[in-house]
């Protein structure tokens, strides 16, 4: 009995180092995308990871571990953004410019559009640039969002008609 418990355990330990080589980025790119701290996203990186491996005997395959691991990971920005810690620090957060021009880590949330596109996206409400961030840059399709999120297609179609064309009045702005 103790040599099946083991052989369980390193083949879930296996399974885990898969999926943080495979997944870790994204993970830390969209936990980004929803606080808008490095270290933060970090930190609720670590977090997922810790929760998959504990409950991966629970994950029944209705999804891919992808979609999965992007659940747990959207569930914890919304648990850390609605924290009483959060919401206390967030009025200094808002008074000072974040800077992330020039950090090592801008290149994580860059696509071939560059930092202006990113930036832009990131000044959209929440509910806009999850559904921007999750199709164009984790390139997950509308089923897999609605999946993800519990958002039901038509929204997440109409949250991406709005968002880009938000996106294109911060461009006529610019202009």
């Amino acid at each position: 009995m103790g040599e099946k418990k083991r052989e369980s355990g390193l083949k879930r330990n296996e399974l885990l180092r898969e999926l943080i080589d495979d997944y870790a980025e994204q993970i830390k790119r969209l936990a980004y995308t929803y606080v808008k701290n490095w270290a933060v996203a970090d930190d609720i990186t670590q977090e997922v990871f810790i929760s998959c491996f504990k409950n991966m005997d629970h994950f029944r395959g209705d999804s891919s571990y992808k979609t999965w691991l992007f659940k747990i990971t959207v569930n914890r920005c919304k648990d850390y953004l609605k924290s009483k810690w959060f919401r206390a620090i967030m009025p200094l957060r808002s008074e000072e410019k974040l800077k992330t021009v020039g950090s090592l880590d801008d290149g994580l949330i860059q696509k071939s559009e560059g930092e202006e596109i990113s930036q832009k996206v990131l000044s959209l409400s929440i509910k806009y640039r999850e559904v921007i961030i999750l199709f164009y840059y984790e390139d997950l399709s509308i089923q897999e969002i609605e999946q993800l999120t519990g958002i039901k297609t038509e929204t997440i179609k109409t949250r991406l008609r709005r968002a880009k064309l938000q996106l294109r009045e911060l461009y006529k702005e610019v202009e």
